[in-house]
C-alpha cells in the first residue's frame, strides 16, 4: 500500500524546487542570459582549489597504500589538531569503505578541536555524529527527540526554511510557528513565550536566516534562552534548542559567530559544509550535542538510534576525510555580499521594501501587493524567478537567492523595475 503522505510530497514539489524546474523551461525558450533565476540557494562560486587538490591527494595516497609505500600522514591530515590517532591503522580501502556509524574518530576529533579553539567552547568528539548534510542532521535530531505518540511540538520562527515542516511532521511532531517582529525580523518574543506549552520539546533557530539573511545577535539569543530557561522550570522537562547553521561562515557585518552552546545548556547544532565550501551536492555535515545538556550521552545515543532507523549511518567516507583539511576555510563568498549590496541598493531605490541582510545569501523583499503567490507568478512574465513567502510561514514577501553571478544581478534590475511599475501603475 502506498503511503499517501509520501505520495503527496513526491507529487508536489516545494515552491523553491517548482520554480527551479520552471526556470529550466524558460531558459530553453529564452536563453540562459535572458532568465533571472533567483529561486535556489545553489552556490554560484566554485569550490576552493584546495578542496579539489586535497581530494586528489587523498586518492593518490590511498592508491600508494596498496603498495604499502604511502601513508595518510604524508599530507598532514590533522597536523593542526591534537589527536592520538594511529595512522598505521589506516588502509588502502578505508577511503571508500565504511567508517564507524557516527563517523570516523579522526574526523570527529578534528571538528571538536577546531570548534573548541575557534569559539572557546568545550565540545566532545564523542558527541558528534557525521551526516549526509544538514537535512539529514535535522531529520535525525528531530526523530531522536520526538516521542512516537505524536504529542511533541516543535517551535520554528517565521520566516523559516520550508522543509522544517516536512522534517518535523516526519518525526510525528506538530509544527508550531512563532511570528516575527516585522521591523527587525527577530522573533516576536511575546508570541514565542505564549506558544511554549508542556508538549514543547524542541525549538529550531537558523542564523543567519534563510530566507531573510538576518543574524541573531547576542541580545536576541539571550532573550530566546531566557524564555526557554523559564519554561523548562515551569514544565519540569528539558526543551532542546537546535541551532541550524549551514550559513555560519557567511556573515557580512559581524566579526564573530555566537556559538549557541555558550548561551544555552540544552543545545544541539546541525551543520553542513555545503554553503561555505560550495559543495551542496556532496551532502556532508554533522550533529553536535552540547556536553552540558541534560542526559547528553542519552541524547547522543538517541541520535545514533535515529540515524540507524532512518538509514543515515556512515556519511560518505571520502568527504569525511576531507573535512580536517577544510575546517575554517571557505569559498570566495565576497560575490554574495556584493550581490546583496547591489540588490538592496537598487531595489530600495526602485521602491521595494527590503529586509537588510547580515549574512547568508538571500534577500527578503515585501511584495508591492498582498498576494505573494500571484506576485511570483506575475514575475515569471518578466523572466524573474522569485520565491513567494507563504511557504516560509509569512505572507506578502518574496525571497531572492543572491548566490548568482554579478552579471545576472545587474541585468535583472530593469526587470525588477518593470515589475514594480506594473503594480504601481495599476
Amino acid at each position: 500500500m502506498i503511503n499517501k503522505n509520501m505520495l503527496n510530497l513526491g507529487k508536489n514539489r516545494s515552491a523553491i524546487r517548482e520554480l527551479f524546474e520552471q526556470g529550466k523551461i524558460l531558459k530553453e525558450k529564452y536563453g540562459e542570459d535572458n532568465v533571472y533565476d533567483f529561486s535556489l540557494g545553489n552556490p554560484s562560486v566554485p569550490c576552493p582549489d584546495f578542496l579539489n587538490t586535497t581530494i586528489k591527494n587523498l586518492i593518490t595516497i590511498s592508491e600508494s597504500l596498496k603498495n604499502k609505500d604511502g601513508n595518510f600522514a604524508d599530507i598532514g591530515i590533522l597536523e593542526n589538531y591534537n589527536t592520538n590517532y594511529d595512522y598505521r591503522k589506516l588502509s588502502s580501502t578505508m577511503l571508500h569503505g565504511y567508517t564507524s556509524a557516527p563517523g570516523d574518530k579522526i574526523v570527529r576529533d578534528a571538528i571538536s578541536s577546531y570548534l573548541n579553539k575557534t569559539y572557546n567552547v568545550n565540545t566532545s568528539s564523542d558527541l558528534i555524529y557525521l551526516t549526509t548534510g544538514a537535512a539529514a542532521a535535522l531529520s535525525i535530531t528531530l526523530k531522536a527527540l520526538s516521542s512516537p505518540d505524536g504529542n511533541n511540538e516543535v517551535i520554528v520562527f517565521a520566516p523559516f526554511f520550508p522543509e522544517y515542516s516536512v522534517f518535523i511532521k516526519n518525526a510525528n511532531a506538530k509544527v508550531t510557528i512563532v511570528k516575527p517582529d516585522y521591523k527587525t525580523f527577530y522573533p516576536d518574543f511575546n508570541d514565542f513565550e505564549s506558544k511554549i506549552n508542556e508538549n514543547t520539546s524542541l525549538v529550531i533557530i537558523n542564523s543567519p536566516n534563510n530566507p531573510t539573511g538576518v543574524y541573531y545577535n547576542e541580545d536576541v539569543l539571550k532573550n530566546i534562552c531566557q524564555v526557554l530557561e523559564k519554561k523548562q522550570k515551569e514544565f519540569s522537562h528539558p526543551i532542546y534548542l537546535i541551532s541550524d547553521e549551514p550559513y555560519r561562515e557567511l556573515l557580512y557585518t559581524y566579526l564573530k559567530y555566537n556559538f549557541i552552546t555558550n548561551f544555552y545548556k540544552n543545545s544541539i547544532i546541525t551543520y553542513s559544509f555545503s554553503k561555505s565550501l560550495s559543495i551542496p551536492g556532496e551532502r556532508i555535515g554533522y550533529i553536535l550535542v552540547n556536553p552540558e545538556s541534560d542526559n547528553a550521552n542519552d541524547v547522543f545515543y538517541a541520535v545514533c538510534g535515529a540515524g540507524r532507523s532512518l538509514g543515515y549511518v556512515c556519511a560518505t567516507s571520502l568527504f569525511q576525510f576531507l573535512i580536517p583539511h577544510c575546517l575554517g576555510l571557505t569559498s570566495d563568498t565576497t560575490t554574495y555580499k556584493r550581490n546583496a549590496e547591489t540588490l538592496y541598493r537598487e531595489l530600495t531605490h526602485i521602491g521595494y521594501e527590503v529586509v537588510k541582510p547580515d549574512g547568508a545569501f538571500y534577500l527578503f523583499v515585501k511584495c508591492p501587493t498582498s498576494d505573494d503567490n500571484a506576485f511570483s507568478k506575475k514575475a515569471l512574465e518578466y523572466n524573474l524567478l522569485l520565491v513567494p513567502s507563504e511557504s516560509f510561514g509569512v505572507t506578502g514577501y518574496f525571497r531572492i537567492a543572491t548566490c548568482v553571478t554579478e552579471k545576472q544581478v545587474t541585468n535583472s534590475i530593469p526587470k525588477f523595475n518593470e515589475l514594480f511599475n506594473f503594480y504601481k501603475n495599476r
